[in-house]
């Protein structure tokens, strides 16, 4: 991997009214041609990305965004495309002009709250009107608190205004970007080891490791420790070679009941689906899913989430085994269903159960926005690993480096008990 994935980047949403000067804005900070400007209303229909290296503050993408105030049937279309951004901004840049603030900005205003994001009001076109006092204290009244003056046609000024946003994004980048869940390294002393079982199948990339175990082989050198990557076949032998036994096993979930059968009982075991549900969602809440799993009825709508879009393989793992595994260990016929990139539905309370990928792609904001639609519809939600580890019947084992998680998952099913039939 030679760039930081757009998961793990900060990724800063750009929202406002048609022809406010959005797009110009994301050309100013790039200091290139990145969105299509034009005087017409309407000019940017897709959002559009830009990725870049924000100093000090690291990587970064901006999220260029359709007018709110899009009018037509395309314009209601661009503008639920635009409301999905507020799923995955971790912080919401509003752009406005001196003197115009209304409900478009109250909307966004009012959106940005109720997730708990941080926003900054940039006043745009300062160039052609400079803000006034009067309009400076409105804009404060209004609950913000980091206001940046901009003019995006004024090339020469570019680094003014660019020092003036990072300072902003500074004092209100989101403390679960700044200090994220640990992926494994408080599993992992410093000087010990990680043994890493990774099966090469059909659907492994060619030449390379996929993304969760690239991160996880970068966790454990960033935490003083070792990696030790092994396939399924040797994972028992080399074990067994071992002066030591490591700290943690973790390995792909299509190969848990292998390694469990195959790890002591001294050693702490877990899937590395398992350990992004932590990094990337509420593990907890996670672990609460999976109990509700086994209480699905025949008929009921379970819908399958992925985050990325891909060519499904004869085998694939959302789209056939999952649902096949799922089936037979509930017994019943299910309706299985299954989203992809962000397709996410908005009406979730039509699912019984939703089951999530591990989230390599996706940013932890848009996956915690997931797991709350899901508990505000009284859905049950889980992911990948924590599924497959429930049905191949080894989840206990696998949540034991988890006490709060393993804890949830086992107080979920006592009360599922006492529910009446």
């Amino acid at each position: 991997m030679q760039t930081t994935p757009k998961s793990l980047r900060l990724q800063i949403g750009i929202f406002g009214r048609t022809n406010v000067g959005k797009s110009s804005f994301l050309n100013l900070m790039a200091n290139q041609s990145v969105a299509i400007t034009s005087p017409v209303p309407g000019t940017t229909t897709d959002v559009v990305e830009k990725v870049m290296e924000l100093l000090p503050i690291g990587p970064v993408v901006f999220l260029d965004t359709a007018g709110l105030d899009d009018r037509g049937d395309l314009g209601s279309r661009r503008i639920a495309t635009t409301r999905r951004v507020f799923e995955r901004a971790d912080v919401i840049v509003v752009l406005c002009e001196s003197g115009q603030w209304d409900t478009v900005e109250a909307e966004i205003l009012a959106e940005a709250k109720r997730r708990k994001t941080p926003v900054i009001v940039v006043i745009n076109k300062c160039d052609l009107a400079a803000p006034s006092a009067a309009f400076l204290e409105r804009v404060r009244a209004a609950g913000v608190a980091h206001v940046v003056e901009c003019a995006s046609t004024d090339l020469d000024q570019r680094e003014r205004y660019l020092n003036e946003l990072k300072r902003a994004l500074i004092e209100c980048c989101p403390d679960d970007f700044l200090k994220p869940p640990p992926l494994m390294g408080d599993l992992v002393r410093p000087g010990g080891l990680v043994m890493m079982v990774v099966p090469i199948d059909l659907q492994a990339p060619k030449g390379r490791l996929i993304l969760p175990q690239v991160m996880c082989i970068r966790d454990a050198l960033d935490s003083d420790a070792a990696a030790l990557v092994v396939k399924e076949r040797e994972y028992a032998y080399m074990l067994q070679n071992l002066v030591t036994p490591p700290d943690l096993a973790v390995c792909d979930s299509q190969v848990v009941m292998k390694m469990v059968a195959d790890t002591p009982p001294n050693v702490p075991c877990t899937t590395f689906s398992i350990l992004f549900s932590r990094l990337k969602g509420d593990l907890q809440e996670m672990a609460r899913g999976a109990a509700r799993l086994e209480s699905l009825e025949a008929g009921d709508r379970v819908l399958i989430a992925e985050s990325c879009s891909h060519h499904a393989a004869e085998d694939d793992i959302g789209r056939v085994k999952i649902p096949r595994w799922l089936r037979q260990y509930v017994g019943l016929d299910l309706d299985v269903q299954v989203c992809a990139g962000r397709d996410f539905p908005a009406d979730v309370d039509q699912y019984k159960a939703i089951i999530h990928c591990g989230a390599c792609m996706t940013n932890r904001r848009e996956v915690l926005s997931r797991i709350q639609h899901a508990r505000e519809a009284g859905v049950a939600i889980t992911n990948y690993g924590i599924c497959i580890s429930l049905v191949q019947g080894v989840l206990r084992r696998v949540l034991t480096p988890f006490p709060a998680a393993l804890d949830a998952y086992d107080r979920e099913r006592t009360a599922l008990r006492r529910i009446p039939a």
